[in-house]
C-alpha cells in the first residue's frame, strides 16, 4: 500500500495512545494488509490487560530505587512509561515475573525484533565510507558468497542491486544469535548505504517493518526457510521496498535452489 512504512513503533505508539489522530485511518489500514503486524498488536494489547489486572494496586506505587537503574538502562521512548511502570511492578512481585519475560514485553516481542535491532546495530557499526567496514569485498562475488556461506551455514548469495543503483562493497562475519551472521554492505553513487544482515533463524512467512527511533534507519525484514534476513537503510519507503522486493527474490531463489 502506499503511504507512510509503519513499524513495530507505530504499535507501540498506538497501544499508549500516543499515535497521532490524523494517521489511525491510515495505520489500520496498514494493519489490515499486514496480518502478522495486526495479530502482532493484538498480542500486545492482550498482554497489556493481562498486565492490568495481573499488578492492580501495585502499578501506581512509587517504583524501588534499585529498580531505577534498570528502567533508565531500557528504551522508555519505545514502551511508554505505563509499560516501564508495568515491568518494574512485575519484578517487584516476583511470582509473576517470568510472565514478563515471556511476554516479551521487557526483551523484545520476538526473533524478528531481535533480528531487525541486531541488522540495524550492524548498519550504524559498519558505514560503508570506513576503509575497514567489510573482511572481503565484492570485486571477486563467487568467493564471498562460499565464504559466508562457510561460515554462516547458510546458502548466502549477494542479490544484485545494481537495477537500484546500488554497488556490492564486500561483506563480513558478525556474532550471531545461534550462529554466525553475514552481513553485506552496499553504497550508491548518492552514498547512500544500505546493508543486508543474514543469520540462521527459526520462524515461518514472518514479515515486517521496524524502526529503532525517530529518524533513525529502518529495516524491512523476513524470516523464512531457516533465515533471518533484514535490510537496513535511511531510504526513502519507495526505495526500500524497491529493494527488499529485489534483494527477496534473488535469496529466495538461492535457497530453493
Amino acid at each position: 500500500m502506499n503511504g507512510r512504512l509503519f513499524s513495530q513503533r507505530d504499535i507501540d505508539m498506538a497501544l499508549d495512545g500516543e499515535l497521532p489522530v490524523e494517521e489511525r485511518a491510515q495505520f489500520d489500514a496498514w494493519l489490515a494488509a499486514n496480518p502478522d503486524m495486526k495479530a502482532r498488536k493484538d498480542r500486545l494489547a492482550d498482554d497489556m490487560t493481562r498486565l492490568r489486572e495481573a499488578v492492580a494496586g501495585i502499578v501506581d506505587e512509587p517504583v524501588p530505587d534499585r529498580l531505577v537503574a534498570v528502567l533508565k538502562s531500557g528504551r522508555p521512548t519505545r514502551w511508554g512509561l505505563w509499560r516501564a511502570a508495568a515491568a518494574a511492578a512485575i519484578l517487584v512481585v516476583g511470582g509473576i515475573a517470568g510472565y514478563a519475560v515471556g511476554s516479551g514485553l521487557l526483551f523484545g516481542d520476538g526473533p524478528e525484533e531481535w533480528l531487525a535491532e541486531q541488522a540495524i546495530g550492524a548498519y550504524a557499526t559498519y558505514p560503508a565510507d570506513l576503509p575497514h567496514t567489510v573482511e572481503v569485498g565484492g570485486e571477486d562475488k563467487d568467493y564471498l558468497d562460499r565464504w559466508l556461506s562457510k561460515r554462516t551455514g547458510l546458502k548466502v548469495v549477494a542479490p544484485d542491486l545494481s537495477g537500484q543503483g546500488f554497488e556490492l562493497l564486500g561483506g563480513r562475519i558478525l556474532p550471531g544469535g545461534q550462529a554466525p551472521a553475514a552481513l553485506l554492505v552496499y553504497k550508491n553513487q548518492a552514498g547512500n548505504q544500505l546493508s543486508i544482515y543474514m543469520t540462521p533463524q527459526p520462524g515461518d512467512n514472518i514479515r515486517g517493518t521496524y524502526a529503532a527511533e525517530e529518524g533513525g534507519p529502518n529495516a524491512i525484514y523476513w524470516l523464512d526457510k531457516g533465515f533471518g534476513c533484514a535490510i537496513v537503510s535511511n531510504l526513502s519507503q519507495d526505495q526500500m521496498r524497491d529493494v527488499a522486493r529485489s534483494a527477496w527474490r534473488q535469496l529466495l531463489a538461492a535457497a530453493d535452489a
